[in-house]
């Protein structure tokens, strides 16, 4: 019954995003989607083959990678650049290629993922996973592949200048917090400790706030090129909030911490003194 569920589950994310794509009226959407959970299923095999989820993140980024670019060659055929275009696919890679790199590093020096432990032996669980993470690249950059293989490209204009603001803003606020914690975590004595200093003093989980805001600026830059059912892909920041708070983030981070530091009076007051997302002044 759970194996069954699994894949029902996996079958609705795939059909889910098939259908917001075909909605968009626009085929390169359309094949950039399939193309995205394309190469999860094709890297599912060997990963369930030699139980590893080491090359799990990686591939997310690399998929990334994979669908912006080929949604920007194939909207540039023409031969004339929109230089709108060409910001908004670099500024994703850039953010690809940092956090494909952040988290491969991070798995490569723990040994494994926690969180796989179980997964990873049930081949329907971890095929659904990897499908899951073809649904997080396909939705969340949906507003822009839309945007950008539209028939004018993304438009210059005052919500662009805001959206690429943000996107900077949110984009560091991510870098630094994930620096933070990873010198945090170097210290030997901070062994099994957790981390109240710099942005974590602010939030409980500054690097989420960033993710959720850099894709909000996605949006926000995206938004004037959209146009009828297309406004459905602007459910990219929400997805992201929505993953990123209530499935696999902070939940499971306030769960792990819960049992780790919960009778810890210092760890209730953090808790009850920190916003959980947003950062307070």
């Amino acid at each position: 019954m759970k194996s069954f569920l699994n894949i029902l589950f996996a079958a609705i994310a795939f059909s889910l995003c098939i259908l917001i794509a075909y909605l968009t009226k626009n085929e390169i959407v359309l094949n950039a989607v399939i193309l995205a959970f394309l190469i999860q299923w094709v890297a599912f095999i060997p990963a369930y083959l030699f139980q590893t989820e080491k090359f799990y993140d990686l591939t997310g980024s690399l998929t990334y990678l994979t669908v912006i670019w080929f949604v920007y060659l194939s909207s540039n055929q023409a031969g004339e650049v929109n230089f709108q275009n060409l910001i908004v696919t670099v500024l994703i890679s850039i953010w690809a290629i940092r956090l494909g790199s952040f988290l491969f590093s991070r798995i490569h020096k723990d040994g494994e993922d926690k969180r796989f432990r179980s997964i990873k032996t049930s081949p329907s669980q971890f095929f659904m996973t990897w499908t899951l993470q073809g649904m997080w690249v396909s939705i969340c950059s949906m507003c822009a592949i839309t945007g950008i293989s539209s028939s004018e490209g993304l438009v210059l204009n005052p919500l662009f200048y805001l959206g690429f603001i943000l996107f900077l803003i949110g984009f560091s606020i991510e870098v630094i917090a994930d620096h933070q914690k990873t010198v945090f975590k170097a210290i030997k004595e901070n062994k099994d400790k957790f981390i109240s200093t710099g942005l974590w003093s602010k939030s409980q989980h500054p690097n989420y706030f960033g993710e959720i805001l850099l894709w909000s600026s996605i949006a926000i830059m995206s938004f004037s090129s959209l146009s009828g059912t297309q406004y459905l892909t602007m459910i990219s920041p929400i997805f992201t909030y929505v993953l990123l708070v209530y499935i696999s983030g902070v939940r499971m981070l306030d769960d792990m911490g819960n049992k780790k530091w919960g009778h810890l009076e210092e760890y209730k007051q953090y808790k009850q003194n920190t916003p959980v997302l947003f950062i307070k002044p």
